[in-house]
């Protein structure tokens, strides 16, 4: 054999050598995982993340956070510019003011034909009667006439004023009408006036609605993980200014092949070691399992094949843990997160809960 081939050989069997060790070591650990009746997966720190935009398209004025800053719910992160929502505001509580001026002389115009058609109507109390006296004495003159006692030129004359108060009780009454057509005119004249008020009390409210969303607050407690906007620059409608990381919804995300995984349940304890802090063992529960595999290989046929199946499990850290350690927290730690595939199984000494003092 030539000194290559000899060579070759002796680097291959260094190779197997190394990888026969890598199996045993893999397998004693495997086996010693089983033993205590736990599984682990690699995963990272991660957290929801939260966008803080604009509602309306603006300037952008101030930002009141750096990165990295922690901001508490509700606290003013970054202020969108108003001048010219301010106008917009002024000029509709213009138009309100002008409109409940319209109001109030709508109102006005309706107590004045209101008073107008009680006029009218004593008008025809009045002319009614008048006109019954008329009647009364045509009755009269009309008695005397036949036994001679007076002319027939005075009976007429009786008839002549009976009907001109007949007359006039019907321009009276025609008064009245023409009052209380008045007072249905006067009436939608204020129901105009008010429906203009109320679309300038509108506008003002949705313009202070713009205003107040001009001033961009913190949703949650969180960390500002990056700025998108600065000063200056205009944003559009839904235009992000800056990213939170919501520390009250903090998890890993790590991979279990299929035998593992199919033994979880939503709920069921975990644990979850960091590279940086190995000293410290953080509580978790399992709080998602994919329904599809990742990782899948291409045919799947045999039940080797199967267990290459990994799904996705989310270790998720209890929210009254995370406000306990809020200013400790940080995302995309690497770490283990370590799950039972016994749930009644009990936990091995160097996975017992242990966090800072």
């Amino acid at each position: 054999m030539t000194g290559q081939g000899k060579k070759w050989l002796a680097w291959s069997a260094a190779a197997l050598a190394v990888g026969a060790a890598a199996l045993f070591a893999w397998q004693d650990f495997a086996a010693r995982e089983k033993e205590n009746g736990v599984v682990r997966g690699n995963g990272r720190i991660e957290a929801v993340e939260i966008d803080v935009a604009a509602r309306t398209a603006g300037r952008l004025k101030e930002v009141l956070v750096r990165e990295g800053e922690f901001v508490t719910a509700g606290k003013v992160v970054a202020l969108i510019d108003t001048e010219a929502l301010d106008a917009q505001r002024r000029q509709a509580e213009a138009q309100l003011r002008q409109a409940d001026s319209a109001v109030a002389t709508a109102t006005s115009q309706v107590a004045q034909r209101e008073s107008d058609k009680a006029a009218a109507l004593a008008t025809v109390a009045q002319r009614e009667v008048e006109l019954r006296a008329a009647q009364t004495r045509l009755t009269r003159s009309t008695g005397l006439a036949g036994k001679g006692f007076i002319s027939p030129q005075a009976v007429d004359d009786e008839r002549a004023r009976v009907d001109t108060a007949r007359a006039a009780v019907a321009a009276a009454r025609a008064q009245v009408a023409a009052a209380e057509s008045a007072i249905v005119s006067a009436r939608s004249q204020v129901a105009g006036a008010r429906s203009t008020a109320a679309a300038a009390q509108a506008s003002i409210e949705r313009i202070q609605a713009d205003i107040d969303d001009a001033v961009l607050k913190s949703p949650r407690d969180g960390r500002v993980q990056y700025i998108v906007a600065r000063p200056g620059e205009v944003v559009a409608a839904g235009g992000r200014v800056l990213n939170l990381v919501d520390l009250s919804d903090v998890f890993m995300t790590f991979f279990l092949p299929t035998a593992s995984a199919g033994r979880l349940a939503i709920g069921d304890e975990a644990r979850i070691v960091l590279d940086a802090a190995p000293q410290y063992v953080i509580p978790a529960n399992v709080s998602f399992v994919a329904d599809v595999a990742q990782f899948t290989p291409k045919t799947v046929e045999t039940a080797s094949e199967r267990e290459k199946m990994m799904f996705r499990v989310r270790a998720q850290i209890p929210p009254e843990l995370l406000r306990k350690y809020i200013l400790q927290v940080k995302t995309g730690l690497p770490g283990v997160a370590y799950v039972r595939s016994d749930a009644g199984a009990d936990w091995p000494e160097r996975l017992r809960v242990k966090l800072p003092e």
